[in-house]
């Protein structure tokens, strides 16, 4: 974005918040790309924008990780997962420090390296962790259709996938809902395109708008949601045109509507969500961790003082949490938002604690 584009897209915005006004931005690579280029410099005063539960790995609830811990325990098991789990506290350590003790715990790029993993060691039962929203749950539909060609049975996946349309729908619901408007994940809109979003103005009178994550792209998206609110007509409009169509994209729908159906899931800080959750259907039941280990997701507390829940929620940012920056931090994490590199906290600690970044052409 050149200078005189920001010096032009920020006029705009102090033009049009002639109020204080709250957004909320969904997706954590929206949280960091902010605070990396420095666009909160350019903000007028009275436009406040809070992080939403757009981490996968922040709202994945307290009870998944100890379920998943606690199979990763078991004699035989090889368990799988993208890296950031490693470190996320469950009630009784990290997968991380359950490798150091001796279980097979793997990080893995991509949930079809476990496929590899389940031909090489026919004597294991290699378990895929699948955590994450739309954006990465057709790659964990992708591996059971291509697991229940080759019929392999000792591959499954313990599914923790969750659905954002619900969570926005939840958070619109909330008494004193706090939010002008949502600045609307990219990376999910560009897999289900607009049509389950548009629910958001329509029923809730929610501005809404999908956001790329270049410097530009979220200055007009911003634009767009003032606009909105100034004219007080929500609306659902699209600054990603360039990665997102309308209709999103049908093959990637169509492999999570083969292989999941929709089912309550607990989200970290907002509760049992209706439908915010992926659960694996009857036909592919065989390679359901969950079913084939008998794996329990237990209702637990967040860890004593933590405060992430409401982090996640927009409650309150991470500076309101007692413990961020001196009890936690990326070194020594207390919750999940500190953890990963999409968590609202972590943003906020590498970011943001002496200061918003200046924006920089």
């Amino acid at each position: 974005m050149s200078s005189d584009r920001a010096k032009l897209l920020s006029s705009a915005l102090r033009r049009l918040a002639d109020r204080p006004t709250t957004i909320m931005e969904v997706c954590g690579t929206h949280t960091v790309s902010i605070f990396r280029q420095g666009l909160r410099s350019l903000f007028p005063e009275n436009l406040k924008l809070i992080s939403g539960p757009g981490c996968p790995v922040c709202v994945t609830s307290q009870g998944e990780i100890d379920g998943a811990i606690e199979l990763a325990t078991r004699k035989n098991v090889v368990m799988a997962t993208y890296g950031d789990m490693m470190r996320v506290p469950g009630s009784n350590g990290t997968l991380g420090e359950l490798r150091g003790s001796g279980s097979d715990v793997r990080v893995v790029l991509s949930a079809m390296e476990t496929l590899r993993m389940a031909e090489e060691m026919p004597h294991k039962e290699i378990v895929f962790l699948a955590v994450g929203f739309e954006t990465t749950a057709p790659a964990t539909a992708a591996l059971l259709i291509e697991a229940r060609k080759k019929n392999l049975d000792n591959l499954s996946a313990l599914c923790l996938h969750k659905r954002v349309p619900p969570a926005l729908r939840a958070l619109s619901e909330t008494d004193g809902n706090r939010v002008d408007g949502f600045l609307l994940p990219g990376h999910v809109a560009v897999i289900l395109g607009h049509e389950p979003f548009k629910f958001i103005p329509e029923r809730y009178g929610i501005a809404c708008t999908i956001a790329g994550f270049e410097a530009d792209e979220i200055m007009l998206a911003l634009v767009d949601l003032l606009e909105q609110i100034g004219k007080n007509r929500p609306s659902l409009t699209s600054r990603y045109d360039k990665a997102v169509r309308p209709e999103g994209n049908v093959k990637a729908v169509d492999l999570m509507n083969r292989v999941f159906n929709t089912s309550t899931s607990t989200w970290r800080g907002i509760g049992p969500i209706d439908e915010s959750g992926m659960s694996i259907k009857e036909e592919y039941s065989l390679w359901d961790g969950s079913r084939k280990f008998d794996v329990a997701v237990r209702n637990m507390p967040e860890p004593k003082g933590c405060r992430c829940g409401e982090i996640l929620s927009g409650t309150i940012t991470p500076k309101e949490c007692p413990l961020f920056g001196t009890g936690c931090t990326p070194i020594t994490p207390v919750g999940p938002c500190m953890v990963s590199s999409e968590g609202t906290c972590s943003a906020w600690y590498r970011y943001g604690r002496k200061g918003d970044l200046k924006w920089e052409s």
